[in-house]
């Protein structure tokens, strides 16, 4: 139907002209979304016009208009919405006669069985009721004069507006309050199988809420997206009133496929997966407008204060405290310091998230579109760094949520692994889930996060709790399909041989514990042996225990209970003692490189430490330069005791990172022809920011923390009362434990806690303490997680009684807690 025949059926004000007009224009085919909203709209304004017309003929009153208020306001009509309509008068008439005029304009709306929600005021009544009701203020926002006096609607519109800005420091709260509490009964759009199109977090509503914000000029929402976002919701909620012939916004199960046929979709699934999307743009959005919002209301009430201490003069620049290299905090945000350059720098992407997960902190939503725009890409495979950061972000718990969510937004995500293009927003029919497949996985590297003191290869945990579902885009068993994908996408971020086939075998198998737990008989051999060849190790065993845990937890709540976990546990005992035949064998010593010869010999001849520092490099990248992945420390001196904590906390003071450590004896002879141990330390260090020490300082630092001129703990703690470390992730508390049948040589004492600053020098201190020597020690960081092994013996060399090396365990332990 042409807009022609619309206007011709419109000229009969009577009820049956507009209902016959209206349901043509709502069977019409050709023309659904914004232009058939916009057409109701102008209809629905012209039968109006004319019932106003009129009826204030026949009732004498004039300084009069009927105003559009809410969605009707907006010109976004649907097929059921209500119609929102405010009989404004300047107070001049009889109020019989205005009770009148109103009577003739509502009894015809009522009559043709629209939803009417309607109110007489003055412009004054309308400022006050404003004034005392939120909800009243944000529908008068959008008012649009209909009919009658339009500089009467200009007016009360003018002061509507100047009262909401002026009132913003009090209102805004209010209705970020108003939309949380919404939020926390109807929980969120982008994850609901049964969405509110109009009251669930991400919906209508929250978009409604976010041009409020604007219009109290304190701060705009990011507009890219957000009005086809808008769009896709609005039309979603035409085809379901067509589709019901109710007013409903909710998208019931029965009705979806219906709906999706109506917007030209394939099925249910592309309708949620298209919804979802839009919400997560609202829903992103809604983040930080309110964000900036709390900021700009901040500083408003910190700055005539500040000036006042201040004499009337400049408030102080904001403050941009280091994070990590080419990554500051300023005004509770992550952004890049002014030296970072992420054109030259393929790391700064995962470097900035990491940190702000870490710290807890949202990650500045311009620095992200500025990386997304600038950022150079990765090589494959990924360089260490990438790799460990992004491990360091998994790991960081809830806090990863809303950073992977901002990266997520700008399609950075997808652009790291592109394989994670098929689960966006793919939605999950089983009820027992409660996320989309996307969420989902992060979900469970969320949980994973909690469980990392569990393994010993946390990075490999995280990692596997990502992908363990990436196989749910594809036809077929996802977890054979995924099994084929996460060994693509651990070799493209760089795990070696070995570690990409234990990824790919945990997402095959992830849920392999919980079914045969569930459902096969654990007294028969055959079970608890084909589980066993199928994990084919202890470390995958031990591995696949906690992705089943950290799966389970993030699937629902109904996927996980004592029973499940008690049964699960039992089939990994029986398994694991299966497994337990492979013997741990204590590993070949390892012969001295040519230079770490030169210089244990050197620190033989001089009786003093001597360093060597080499930067290390992997495979060229796409430009054939080397990717840096970090600085080797080389530290050979003679063998004495404090050796450890004092090297360890020299490299805490110079603000360095281990990334990995080796420290090992060996014997050389002397002139005398004795053999005498030196201590060979092997260190993969990286600068926290700002560049790296001179090696001739570390030497200087190093030789007065073992003659005791420097106090290492009193300067750490100096430090750390001048630049307090900001709150960050809660981490799971250290875990240190004897490690069983480690070594027939020394016992093996295995420490996993969450890295930071003078770890390393604090479990030194602790074992130097407890009287024990280190043989030698094994030290990696696996993105935020230490995970070191020190091989200890008693003053007589040999490994400790098991009693002694069980509390030699718990003393570190307290040392760390």
């Amino acid at each position: 139907m042409t807009s022609t025949e619309v206007t011709t059926e419109s000229e009969d004000s009577g009820p049956s002209g507009y209902a016959a007009a209206r349901l043509r224009l709502l069977q019409e085919k050709a023309q659904p979304g914004p232009p058939r909203r916009a057409a109701l709209a102008s209809l629905t304004d012209d039968w109006l016009t004319a019932l106003f017309a009129t009826a204030t003929e026949q009732t004498g009153v004039r300084g009069a208009a009927l105003v559009a208020v809410g969605g009707y306001g907006r010109g976004e009509l649907s097929p059921r919405s209500d119609l929102d309509l405010v009989l404004l008068h300047d107070g001049s008439a009889d109020a019989g006669a205005v009770a009148s005029l109103a009577d003739r304009i509502w009894y015809p709306v009522w009559d043709l069985g629209l939803a009417l929600d309607h109110s007489v005021r003055t412009p004054g009544e309308a400022r006050k009721t404003a004034a005392e009701d939120l909800k009243v203020q944000l529908g008068l926002l959008d008012a649009r004069p209909v009919a009658g006096d339009r500089g009467l609607v200009a007016a009360m519109r003018t002061t509507i507006l100047a009262d909401w800005r002026n009132q913003a420091p009090k209102r805004l709260p209010a209705l970020d309050e108003l939309c949380r509490e919404r939020a926390e009964r109807q929980g969120e759009l982008q994850f609901l199988l049964e969405p509110d199109l109009k009251e669930a977090r991400g919906g209508l509503r929250d978009a409604t809420a976010l041009r409020a914000v604007a219009a109290s000029w304190v701060a705009d929402a990011p507009r890219e997206g957000l009005a086809e976002a808008r769009r896709i919701l609005l039309d979603a909620r035409d085809a379901l009133h067509l589709t019901t012939g109710r007013a409903t916004d909710r998208l019931a199960l029965q009705e979806q496929d219906q709906v999706a046929t109506a917007l030209g979709l394939l099925d249910a699934d592309a309708l949620l997966r298209q919804v979802y999307e839009a919400a997560r743009t609202v829903s992103y959005a809604t983040d930080v407008t309110w964000r900036e919002v709390h900021r700009v209301l901040r500083a408003r009430s910190v700055r005539p204060r500040l000036r006042a201490m201040l004499g009337g003069g400049k408030t102080a620049a904001t403050e941009r405290t280091p994070l990590a290299e080419g990554v500051v905090e300023a005004d509770g945000e992550v952004v890049l310091a002014r030296t970072a350059r992420p054109e030259h720098d393929a790391v700064l992407v995962l470097r900035a998230a990491a940190a702000a997960a870490q710290s807890e902190l949202p990650i500045s939503r311009h620095v992200v579109r500025h990386l997304a725009a600038a950022a150079r890409p990765l090589p494959v495979p990924w360089p260490a760094e990438a790799r460990e950061e992004l491990v360091t972000l998994l790991g960081a718990g809830e806090a990863t949520i809303p950073v992977w969510e901002a990266l997520e937004a700008e399609g950075l995500i997808t652009r790291l692994l592109p394989d994670w293009e098929r689960v966006h927003c793919r939605p999950q029919r089983n009820p027992v889930h409660t996320w989309t497949v996307d969420r989902h996985l992060v979900e469970a590297a969320v949980r994973a996060s909690s469980l990392t003191r569990r393994v010993g290869r946390p990075d490999l945990l995280l990692v596997a709790a990502l992908l363990h579902d990436i196989g749910k885009g594809w036809p077929g068993d996802h977890s054979v399909a995924g099994e084929v994908i996460a060994r693509d996408v651990a070799a493209r971020i760089g795990f070696d041989q070995h570690d990409v086939g234990v990824i790919a075998t945990l997402v095959r198998h992830h849920l392999l514990l919980v079914e045969t737990a569930t459902r096969r008989d654990l007294d028969d051999p055959a079970t608890v042996r084909s589980v066993a060849t199928a994990v084919g190790s202890a470390s995958t065993l031990e591995l696949l225990h906690a992705l089943t845990e950290a799966d389970a937890l993030a699937t629902g709540p109904a996927a996980w209970s004592t029973w499940r976990a008690s049964l699960v546990a039992d089939l990994v005992t029986r398994v694991a003692a299966v497994l337990a035949g492979e013997a741990t064998a204590d590993p070949e010593p390892v012969e001295p490189s040519a230079e770490q010869e030169r210089l244990a010999i050197e620190a033989l001849r001089t009786g003093e430490p001597v360093l060597a520092l080499h930067a290390q490099a992997e495979t060229p990248n796409e430009d054939g330069e080397p990717e840096p992945i970090g600085v080797e420390l080389l530290i050979a001196l003679p063998d004495r005791p404090g050796v450890l904590p004092a090297a360890a906390g020299v490299l805490a003071l110079h603000r360095l990172t281990v990334r990995a450590a080796d420290l090992r004896a060996v014997e050389l002879p002397t002139e005398l022809g004795e053999c005498v141990d030196v201590l060979l330390l092997s260190w993969r260090v990286a600068a926290e920011y700002g560049s790296l020490p001179q090696a001739a300082r570390l030497r200087a630092d190093l030789v007065r923390a073992l003659d005791g001129s420097l106090d290492i703990p009193a300067r750490l703690a100096e430090r750390e009362a001048a630049y307090p470390r900001r709150r960050g992730v809660k981490a799971p508390p250290p875990r240190v434990t004897v490690a069983a049948a480690g070594s027939r040589l020394a016992t093996v004492i295995e420490v996993r806690a969450q890295d930071a600053p003078g770890l390393l020098h604090r479990i030194g201190r602790a074992l130097e303490q407890s009287a024990v020597r280190v043989r030698s020690a094994h030290v990696s960081t696996l993105g935020a997680n230490a995970v070191d092994a020190f091989y200890v013996t008693g003053a007589d060399g040999e490994p400790l009684s098991d009693a002694r090396a069980t509390e030699l365990a718990r003393e570190v332990e307290r040392a760390l807690g």
